[in-house]
């Protein structure tokens, strides 16, 4: 497995491989590697011939206040867990490599950021946008693998993709959960036990929530008080939002009679942590 640093390097590897009739398949990520992520660079594996994964923490989608800083980092581990599953390249550039002393250019979209994980982080799309589409560019992929944990980070990245005719296929991968529940994240290091224990009502509530629209409930604005009062009576936690919306669209939705998204977010001490299911009414 090759660690490249240097962008035009990487440029070059690609227009090689592609050069080669290669197809390229690329996973980005933020390190600190988890079964989550390595459940989307399996599936990559199996779509291209050259895989590169991507380790960098994007400064452009952390406010000042977030935790840029603190983010875990351990690419010693990174590199054993992404060389055990047949990774060809990791692109680990330095920030000042994708962010020059005077860049100033940035992707930004109009409505999908409008809405759940936007609202409270109103620079975060903006962000993932902006280094997504600079990957794209170095990497030069013919698929990439993001996970349906981050479901509003997948809608951003198909439309961004779609609006700007980028000829990359955008597959969804599962959300992978621990063995309580708890969707997988880098950030679940952060919680103590007891947090923990209180985190698990995240995907408790999911599942709750799935049951009463079983039970014929379709009321939205029901199931979401009852949500939130059900996290609630859990300790240290503190709702960002709760949301039951269209898949595509994301706007609020107030009768469940289709398939319909439920959303969370919600800070469980200092962390904050999201979670989601598609609602099904059969």
């Amino acid at each position: 497995m090759k660690i490249i640093k240097k962008v035009k390097e990487m440029q070059v590897c690609a227009d090689r491989a592609r050069l080669e009739s290669k197809r390229i398949a690329f996973v980005p990520t933020m390190g600190y590697l988890h079964e989550g992520h390595l459940s989307l660079v399996r599936i990559a594996r199996e779509l291209c011939d050259l895989l590169v994964v991507s380790i960098f923490v994007n400064p452009s989608q952390f406010a000042p206040h977030e935790d840029f800083e603190a983010y875990p980092r351990n690419f010693q581990r990174d590199f054993d867990m992404t060389e055990k599953e047949g990774v060809d390249i990791i692109f680990a550039p330095e920030v000042g490599e994708l962010y020059s002393a005077n860049f100033q250019t940035y992707v930004s979209l109009e409505k999908i950021p409008m809405h759940l994980c936007g609202i409270s982080r109103p620079i975060f799309f903006r962000g993932v946008a902006t280094v997504v589409t600079k990957l794209f560019n170095i990497v030069k992929p013919h698929t990439a693998v993001f996970g349906k944990k981050d479901y509003q980070q997948l809608l951003v990245i198909r439309r961004m993709v779609s609006d700007l005719h980028m000829d990359i296929d955008i597959i969804g991968g599962e959300t992978i959960r621990e063995h309580d529940g708890l969707a997988m994240s880098s950030r679940n290091t952060y919680l103590t036990k007891t947090q923990r224990e209180s985190a698990i009502s995240l995907n408790n509530a999911l599942k709750k929530a799935q049951k009463a629209v079983e039970s014929k409930i379709t009321d939205a604005s029901q199931i979401v008080k009852q949500t939130k009062e059900f996290i609630s009576s859990h300790p240290e936690t503190q709702i960002d939002y709760v949301a039951i919306c269209d898949p595509e669209t994301l706007e609020d939705i107030q009768v469940i009679n289709r398939p319909a998204l439920m959303a969370l977010a919600v800070k469980v001490g200092s962390t904050r942590l999201i979670d989601n299911m598609i609602l099904n009414t059969k």
